[in-house]
């Protein structure tokens, strides 16, 4: 006996081409049978998805849970938004320091408290990158990739010399990073950790392949430089000022930076974080002709691909590295169709109304140098990605490789970004004839708005499955939190 079956779903795959309508059995939790037709008899339940795309559960490998708000509250309310995405599989970025745990020391101590406020918590599987901030963390990559399964690694370029949402001076950034007097968060920095996850994939070929060293690519001395212009000038306010401020060639050279030092450490996978601007992609794709033997990870960001730097909700969209031109938009869509982008993502990072507005008058939305930095958005991961696709002529099996398949891949995650029997029954449903309006009050998280308000995105997501448990259904999160800690890689079946 199954223990589901789901009848007449779409089956969106990542290698297919179309969909193709199948029956979805799954037992203990993973799929078992994907066939035309299974007899009704045979489960102990059947859903009838009639008119619906079914696609892998998706794997949103860049959000900032505990960013802004305590972990252990902030992974109950936004792994219920993923939820309502579609997501099953959230990883998020953490560090010591200032925000998160507002902790440092080694991470034998740090980490363990992670997992501790995580556990029970979570409404979809979950897992963390972390980031090499002192240099003692170096010498813990190595722990925490065998007895705790990380096996990614992340660099913030510009945190060295600028502050997490403006200007801020060295003395400052040290205890933000809450960092030693005599240590620097530098390029030598970032070239130790690139050499520290090189030598993890001679020490453990057969993991070598998901070890991977993240970069958020923006150098300080350049937003340093040009942040001190525009303020000084006057004529832009708003996001343009924001990203005139963070200016693109600011990444693209930020990228040159970390591939060379990829080349010089044979750190052979690394992944450049929310490319932004035709300048940023530009370079990225320059890089990976120059290094053709190093494995470049793409990613870009539902907020990058649906905003501009007009939106409407001004400070609202906020966000590192910032929203660019209607032009550095449909430069990103050009390559993504081409397949030159590798994976999607939400960089959900929930900055409740109250702190984003940074103490302003919440009317004055276009103070753009007081407001915080990051903005939720799991919750629209998919139905962004398919409503904007869609029009673009984007495929559903290219979608699914986008938020799917490349990111669980990617990331050690062997057992999940695709429907086949073996794999972890996590499922997406999307009504592709829904057509709906994006507002905040609608959203399980807590942040209380979206830059997103007021969007019309055709294709919703009705249903979500976490290893064959509904955990969402019609606006409805259903319980208990069945997250699990994935401890990666995790086995292929």
């Amino acid at each position: 006996m199954l223990d589901l079956v789901l009848k007449n779903a779409e089956v969106v795959r990542p290698h297919g081409e179309g969909t193709e309508a199948l029956d979805i059995g799954i037992r203990d939790g993973r799929f078992a049978r994907i066939e035309a037709d299974i007899a009704a008899e045979q489960a102990a339940e059947v859903v009838d998805c009639a008119g619906l795309l079914a696609f892998p559960g998706l794997v949103d490998t860049h959000m900032h849970v505990g960013i802004y708000a305590p972990l252990a509250e902030d992974a109950v309310s936004e792994s219920k938004a993923a939820a309502m995405g579609g997501v099953t599989t959230a990883v998020t970025y953490f560090r010591t320091g200032q925000y998160y745990l507002n902790q440092g020391g080694p991470y034998r101590e740090f980490y363990p408290r992670v997992l501790a406020l995580s556990e029970g918590n979570y409404w979809v599987d979950y897992a963390y990158h972390l980031a090499p901030i002192a240099a003692g963390h170096i010498d813990e990559m190595d722990m925490l990739l065998t007895e705790h399964g990380v096996t990614s690694f992340k660099i913030f370029m510009f945190y060295g010399g600028y502050g997490l949402h403006g200007t801020s001076d060295k003395a400052a950034q040290r205890e933000f990073l809450m960092i030693g007097d005599d240590e620097s968060y530098d390029i030598a920095h970032f070239e130790f950790i690139m050499r520290g996850a090189a030598r993890l994939m001679r020490q453990y070929p057969e993991l070598a392949d998901q070890i991977s060293v993240s970069l958020h690519c923006e150098l300080a001395d350049i937003l340093n430089a040009y942040t001190r212009i525009v303020q000084q000038e006057g004529k832009l306010s708003g996001l343009r000022a924001y990203s005139a401020a963070r200016p693109p060639h600011s990444e693209g050279l930020a990228i040159w930076i970390a591939s060379y030092l990829a080349y010089e450490t044979e750190c052979l996978n690394i992944n450049l974080l929310h490319l932004s601007s035709r300048k940023a992609v530009e370079a990225a794709l320059m890089m990976e002709q120059t290094f053709p033997h190093i494995n470049f990870g793409k990613e870009v960001t539902i907020g990058h691909l649906l905003l501009d730097y007009d939106a409407p909700t001004a400070c609202h969209a906020k966000v590192n590295p910032p929203i660019r031109s209607r032009e550095d938009v449909e430069y990103l869509w050009e390559r993504l169709l081409e397949g030159r982008l590798d994976w999607v993502v939400s960089d959900h990072a929930c900055c409740a109304a109250e702190l984003k507005v940074g103490g302003q008058d919440p009317r004055d939305g276009n103070n753009i140098w007081v407001s915080k930095s990051g903005f939720g958005g799991t919750e629209y991961l998919l139905s962004g990605l398919y409503s904007e696709g869609r029009k673009r002529g984007l495929s559903l099996n290219h979608m699914a490789r986008l938020v799917c398949w490349n990111p669980a891949r990617r990331y050690g995650l062997n057992h999940k970004g695709d429907i086949a029997v073996g794999l972890d029954a996590d499922l997406a449903l999307l009504d592709p004839d829904q057509r709906f309006t994006v507002r905040a009050s609608e959203s399980e998280s807590q942040q209380g708005y979206t830059p997103f308000e007021g969007m019309e995105l055709d294709g919703k997501v009705v249903k979500t499955y976490l290893r064959g448990q509904c955990i969402y259904d019609r606006g409805n999160i259903l319980g208990p939190a069945r997250g699990r800690y994935q401890r990666r890689p995790t086995a292929a079946p």
